[in-house]
């Protein structure tokens, strides 16, 4: 089961190695801006809001609210529920990052990733408490390692 509080963007179009960190136990490797700092997040995400909307709707038990906020839920799986919320957040009529937060198997972030553009889309995630960037790699090892709230 994968825990997580990230936000999802398109690889921005200027990224370095960031420092090494060990969260959860798990030596990950960071992105940051090629000057330093949080790196700057100005890809889009190659879906529209109404489509991923639309996308999300076909997922079954789904529910989206017209302001993008959306909750999908399900029965035991590995021995416990499964909840994932999250906001969309567009900026001009694009895409801009996805906010997710809860706990769900690879299947489940697979299919919601798939709304956002992924596979074709790289993408990175934002460790929203941690305030980190991490590749799609490090964010499931992240997600993956043993959480205590």
């Amino acid at each position: 089961m994968l825990n997580f509080h990230a936000n999802v963007f398109a690889v921005p179009s200027q990224l370095t190695a960031g420092p090494e960190m060990t969260l959860r136990e798990v030596a990950l490797s960071t992105y940051a801006a090629p000057a330093g700092g949080p790196p700057m997040f100005d890809a889009i995400l190659p879906v529209r809001f109404e489509e991923v909307q639309q996308r999300l709707l076909k997922i079954d038990r789904m529910d989206i609210e017209p302001d993008g906020y959306f909750l999908v839920a399900g029965g035991e799986q590995q021995g416990c529920r499964w909840q994932i919320d999250g906001h969309l957040f567009e900026y001009h009529g694009k895409m801009h990052r996805v906010e997710m937060h809860g706990s769900c198997s690879e299947e489940k972030l697979d299919e919601l990733l798939s709304c956002f553009g992924w596979p074709e889309c790289p993408m990175v995630f934002q460790l929203v408490h941690e305030g980190v960037t991490l590749s799609e790699s490090d964010f499931r090892k992240f997600a993956a390692a043993e959480f205590s709230e």
